[in-house]
């Protein structure tokens, strides 16, 4: 029997599906009764491809997993460069459904760990969290160029994000101690100097996978390995691309903090400056030690070692 996959197109209101090989199509609600509809036609599927649209494909992803059915949740621009790439411009849900479909059979992406319901509320107190410092930053901003009739308003709004913020970062805090597994790889991961409680939480719930990969895959995962740029007898500057931004964009914070209180990440940064690299790249590669350290910590079970290399 030939292998199925199938690709599906989610809006607010329907969902779209696609079945490889047989370019099965049908639409359904997004609702409790269209994923039921959706449950029947796919079992037996080899894998599900869906897109991270913004939220929207976490109910019909809960679904389709509590049902045993393979699915992942891929990055809506990857879709669009494998559209391009085999030459469909057009884009209607239909269309995007096929596509997500092809792409479910050509390029078959991994299944990732499945996020169990504590780890998706930690989540969103996390996503929250950032969404206040974010309101806050541009508070800030604003109020340097606010007009002298609007800026008490700023003020006072820029002192309530400030004690929200503060009061999510307790809720954070109780929500990981009350998990006993949470509690002792939060011990594990604050070991290390320069990894705090934001870190700490990102990874949590956002990079299951650490601890489980090896240190290139998980450094590829979070958007950390560089990458070849050669062609020909041209030989490019090594970069890195993709991963899970937000995860990166925590890391990067605390590598700062890592580069003035960690012994082995600021010693590795003082050699790579010795040798020529740029700051930059030099930081990236840290942020990459850094990374690896918890990754293998994670994995041993044990705390930080001064003496880890």
């Amino acid at each position: 029997m030939d292998e199925c996959f199938a690709g599906i197109d989610i809006s607010k209101a329907t969902l779209d599906v696609v079945k490889r090989p047989s370019n099965e199509h049908w639409t359904v609600s997004n609702n409790e009764e269209g994923f039921a509809e959706i449950i029947g036609h796919l079992k037996g599927v080899k894998l599900v491809v869906l897109e991270a649209t913004g939220g929207l494909q976490v109910a019909v992803t809960a679904a389709l997993l509590n049902a045993e059915i393979p699915v992942v949740a891929v990055n809506p621009r990857q879709i669009r460069d494998f559209a391009k790439s085999i030459g469909i411009l057009a884009k209607t849900d239909h269309v995007d459904a096929k596509v997500i479909a092809r792409f479910a059979e050509t390029i078959r992406p991994q299944v990732r760990l499945l996020k169990d319901e504590e780890m998706l509320q930690l989540e969103a107190i996390v996503v929250r969290r950032r969404q206040l410092v974010s309101m806050l930053t541009e508070e800030k901003n604003r109020l340097h160029m606010a007009p002298k009739k609007i800026k008490k308003d700023i003020e006072e709004h820029i002192d309530w994000l400030q004690k929200r913020l503060h009061e999510i970062d307790k809720e954070m805090d109780g929500f990981i101690k009350n998990s006993p597994a949470w509690r002792e790889k939060e011990k594990i991961l604050r070991s290390v100097p320069g990894v705090g409680p934001i870190l700490t939480a990102t990874l949590l719930c956002e990079l299951p996978e650490l601890g489980t990969l090896d240190r290139k895959k998980i450094a590829a995962l979070v958007g950390v390995a560089p990458f070849n740029r050669d062609s020909g007898k041209f030989k490019g500057t090594r970069c890195v691309w993709g991963g899970r931004a937000a995860v990166r964009a925590v890391l990067y914070m605390s590598t700062l903090s890592a580069l003035r209180f960690n012994p082995a990440i600021k010693d590795f940064y003082q050699r790579l400056r010795s040798s020529g690299k740029k700051p930059k790249q030099a930081i990236t590669a840290c942020m990459r030690k850094l990374l690896t350290i918890l990754n293998c910590i994670v994995k041993t079970g044990e705390t930080w070692q001064f003496n880890f290399s």
